[in-house]
C-alpha cells in the first residue's frame, strides 16, 4: 500500500514547503483520504486515476479541494467521483459548500457521460469498500462529528486518526485489529497551547504521549500529521524531546510503501 500526504503549502521560493495547511492523503494513486489539497497538489496520473474520496469529518482544511477536483474533471469524467461520508458531513458539503451560493451543487448535476459527483455514506463501526480498499470507522473526539479509520488492502493495514483529542472508541478498533503497518495521529498544537487545543478539540505534545499508551501496538510506525503550520517547528521540537519509540513526522510529499 502505498500512501502519500500531499503537499499544501508554498514557500518563498515557490516550492513545496513542509509545513501543512491541508490534509490530504492519497492510496495508491487511486483513493484520497481527505481532499484539502487534492486539486492544488495531485499529479496528472492521480487526477486521472482518482475517483473515491473519504472524508474524516468537513472542516475546511480538509475539504478545500474536493470542489475543484470536481470542476477540474467534470467535463471529461466517465464515472462519478463518488466522496464516502457521514451523513452528518454529507449535510453540511450539501449545505454549505455545493449549495449554488458557494459553489454548484454538484450531486444534481450530468455531463455526457452521466453524474459527476455521489455521495456513498458510510455507518461507524461497519466496514465498508472504497474501490480496492476495505475501511471501518470509528469516532474521534473533534469539535465536529469526525471519524478515524482504519484502512486495508487485505494485505497491509494502516490506522489514521484524522483530527481528535483524547479518545477511545478509535483505539478499541485499532486494538482489536490484527498486525499494523503504520499509526498516522494528529498532533496540531505546541504544549504552551494546551488551553487552545482543548477547546479546538486537537492534541499537543504532551497530550499525544497520554494518548499513545492507549495503543497495545508496541512494534508499529507511527507517523505526526495534521501540525498546525504555525507552529511546526515548536510541535516537532517537542515531539523528539520525549523520545517516543517508532515516532516520526510524516514528510509531506514522500511517497510511504507499507
Amino acid at each position: 500500500m502505498k500512501f502519500q500526504l500531499l503537499p499544501s503549502t508554498i514557500d518563498e521560493n515557490g516550492q513545496a514547503s513542509a509545513r501543512q495547511h491541508l490534509a490530504c492523503f492519497v492510496v495508491d494513486d487511486r483513493i484520497a483520504f481527505d481532499a484539502g489539497s487534492l486539486a492544488m497538489s495531485c499529479s496528472e496520473g492521480q487526477r486521472a486515476s482518482l475517483r473515491d474520496i473519504v472524508l474524516t469529518h468537513a472542516h475546511l482544511d480538509h475539504i478545500a479541494g474536493l470542489p475543484l477536483f470536481i470542476d477540474d474533471l467534470y467535463s471529461t469524467l466517465t464515472e462519478p467521483v463518488r466522496v464516502h461520508a457521514t451523513d452528518e458531513v454529507i449535510n453540511v458539503l450539501e449545505r454549505d459548500i455545493f449549495n449554488w451560493s458557494v459553489y454548484p451543487r454538484f450531486s444534481e448535476l450530468k455531463n455526457n457521460h452521466g453524474p459527476v459527483m455521489i455521495y456513498k455514506p458510510f455507518k461507524l463501526g461497519v466496514d465498508f469498500p472504497v474501490g480496492h480498499l476495505q475501511v471501518r470507522a470509528a469516532p474521534v473526539n473533534h469539535q465536529v462529528p469526525a471519524a478515524g479509520f482504519l484502512i486495508t488492502d487485505m494485505e497491509t493495514t494502516v490506522a489514521m486518526s484524522g483530527d481528535t483529542s483524547e479518545m477511545e472508541e478509535f483505539w478499541n478498533m485499532v486494538n482489536a485489529r490484527g498486525s499494523l503497518s503504520a499509526l498516522l495521529i494528529e498532533c496540531a498544537f505546541p504544549n504552551e497551547l494546551q488551553d487552545l487545543a482543548d477547546l479546538s478539540h486537537h492534541l499537543t505534545p504532551r497530550a499525544l504521549e497520554v494518548e499513545l499508551e492507549k495503543f497495545e501496538k508496541t512494534d508499529c510506525p507511527i507517523f505526526i500529521v495534521n501540525i498546525k503550520p504555525s507552529y511546526r517547528d515548536t510541535v516537532v521540537a517537542q515531539i523528539n524531546e520525549l523520545r517516543l519509540k517508532n515516532v516520526n513526522v510524516m514528510r509531506i510529499g514522500q511517497v510511504y510503501d507499507w
